[in-house]
């Protein structure tokens, strides 16, 4: 399975984990992510009004760059913007006009634009990814942590029912840890608010892991760099035992056996001498 890969900005820098891990089980999985060359920032933030062409530049060039080949994000963030990129360029055929003809690029909207989890679910299968395990996490209380942006707007994302979605803890599921539901899972974390309003955020980010944590869970899992700064970062010590935070490509890659740190390591020295040779 070969896709084109987007990484974004926080994946190069305060998230690599998140990367290298993904990176590692994917190799392990036979998905092949093959990163676009020259890629730039998706923008972050989806404008608010569709007259607002300027901010959808950038993630349209990405998905011109991609089209033809289904496109794969990891950061919740990227992958909202280059979904709703795609949506309004599917859907406006002036405003296309428009943001190809000053990018000087061919794009008709087409070709799917995925999230790592939505390949693991659709094209791979949880079934399958259950049989490759290699260490199943036993013994963890995971609860599944997926914030606004996957699942918000539910008619242009087509991610899981945003109400009461599934994929995150079928995916636990496959990697053999126990499913904890938390009635906060589909809350925002207060997002950028956490400059500007850190009370507000750290108030946000209190009711997410207390919800957790009273359901049993030991562990919570996110798709979003944003969402795992806000929980590690604006959480309150209350003298509990507090809940781990972690990219779901951690686990994932905990799951295979895989000593990731080692595995890119090497992939980077084979990129070294070919690139040299």
């Amino acid at each position: 399975m070969r896709y084109r890969y987007f990484p974004g900005c926080t994946l190069k820098g305060q998230a690599k984990n998140m990367e290298n891990t993904t990176m590692a089980a994917a190799n392990a999985l036979g998905i092949e992510l093959v990163e676009l060359e020259e890629w730039q920032c998706c923008g972050a933030v989806y404008p608010l009004y569709e007259d607002e062409l300027i901010s959808l530049l950038s993630p349209v060039r990405t998905l011109a760059a991609a089209e033809g080949e289904p496109l794969v994000s990891l950061c919740a963030a990227c992958h909202h913007v280059l979904k709703r990129a795609q949506e309004l360029m599917q859907r406006n055929e002036d405003a296309r006009d428009k943001v190809t003809d000053f990018l000087e690029v061919e794009y008709k909207g087409e070709g799917r634009v995925l999230h790592f989890l939505e390949v693991l679910r659709d094209d791979l299968g949880f079934d399958k990814l259950a049989e490759m395990i290699k260490k199943p996490l036993e013994g963890k209380k995971v609860a599944a942590y997926y914030g606004c942006l996957l699942l918000r707007p539910s008619k242009v994302m087509q991610f899981d029912d945003p109400e009461n979605p599934t994929i995150m803890e079928d995916f636990i599921r496959a990697l053999g840890a126990e499913v904890v539901k938390s009635p906060y899972r589909t809350e925002c974390c207060g997002a950028y608010l956490s400059v500007t309003e850190e009370g507000v955020a750290r108030d946000t980010v209190a009711k997410i892991l207390q919800s957790a944590r009273n359901a049993g869970a030991d562990t919570l899992i996110t798709a979003c760099p944003l969402c795992r700064y806000n929980l590690e970062n604006c959480a309150v010590d209350d003298g509990k035992e507090p809940v781990q935070v972690y990219y779901f490509s951690e686990l994932l890659a905990e799951a295979m056996g895989l000593q990731y740190k080692q595995l890119m390591a090497e992939a980077k020295e084979r990129r070294r001498v070919a690139s040299d040779s």
